[in-house]
């Protein structure tokens, strides 16, 4: 299974596309090597961030595991609603990367020999 990875720094993002397994059961919030997602990312340390699923439900940090779950949720990620006092149940992710996992989301905790602003595209010009 082919994950696309989202990797930012500093306000700029760069997209991989990997299907490394040795991804299948890292968990939310920690740091993995570089150069297990590219050749490019030499030398780095990145943390995950986040997670979403084929379906596109997100994985949460305080739910434990890989299996898709209700939980009741007033605010933060998941939740789109932000009115005082509502909760409702939604269905989310747990914190571990699984075979049903294609998107993560990772930024950078130390940079390795090759700048990251090099491996950034050029911004096309508009017309």
């Amino acid at each position: 299974m082919a994950y696309k990875i989202n990797v930012s720094h500093k306000g700029k993002a760069v997209k991989f596309e990997t299907d490394n397994e040795e991804l299948l059961g890292v968990i939310i919030g920690s740091d993995i090597d570089g150069k297990l997602i590219s050749a490019d990312l030499e030398g780095y340390t990145l943390t995950v961030t986040g997670t979403s699923d084929i379906a596109g439900f997100p994985g949460l940090p305080d739910v434990k595991g890989p299996a898709l779950r209700g939980v009741i949720l007033s605010k933060g990620r998941g939740m789109q609603d932000n009115t005082e006092g509502i909760r409702k149940r939604k269905k989310v992710r747990g914190n571990e990367i699984s075979a049903e996992t294609v998107q993560i989301n990772l930024k950078v905790k130390k940079e390795g020999t090759k700048k990251f602003e090099e491996m950034v595209p050029a911004k096309e010009e508009k017309k």
